[in-house]
């Protein structure tokens, strides 16, 4: 089993949770970080090349806007993805009407199974709006509790309850 980081918007910090992870034996980066500005096209063509790199089955662990970006590639795209871990994903919902068209996220059911991990104090996705995402794409929703974003400004670091949900999936 592969596993695949699929990166938010910037580049994770050396303490966060997702580049240790994805410094371990049989983890990669889909793409590597490059930083801003986010171009989802080239984050979808990325995720889409990185999976496609062998037939062995993937596991996908995305945070924030990697949430978008797998589910965009789910949309487009197909290939032996086992099942996807989303972390935190921002809510876009409401730009969509004038949002260009990289950023219409869909709200269809992903072909693989998914667990959504939403935080109740995240400052880019209410849990609420984070129950609509899991709902519309078929996702386990998972409880985080008050961890802000799930990212190093907030703590994480070490994330222990992420590891149990991923070694769930794999």
């Amino acid at each position: 089993m592969r596993f695949l980081a699929v990166p938010g918007r910037g580049v994770p910090k050396a303490t966060h949770w997702q580049r240790e992870w994805a410094s371990r034996p049989g983890w990669a980066w889909a793409p590597e970080p490059p930083g801003p500005p986010l171009v989802l096209a080239d984050r979808v063509a990325a995720l889409d090349l990185a999976i496609g790199a062998s037939g062995e089955p993937v596991v996908l662990v995305a945070h924030s806007a990697g949430c978008i970006a797998t589910v965009m590639w789910a949309e487009r795209h197909r290939g032996p993805v086992s099942a996807a871990l989303l972390v935190t994903p921002p809510w876009l919902r409401e730009a969509e009407p004038d949002a260009a068209a990289d950023w219409r996220v869909p709200m269809a059911p992903l072909p693989f199974r998914a667990v959504l991990v939403a935080s109740r104090t995240d400052p880019y996705c209410t849990f609420a709006s984070a129950g609509v995402y899991a709902e519309a794409w078929g996702a386990e929703l998972f409880d985080a509790g008050d961890v802000g974003h799930l990212d190093s400004k907030t703590g994480f670091g070490p994330w222990p309850a992420g590891e149990a949900l991923v070694a769930g999936l794999g």
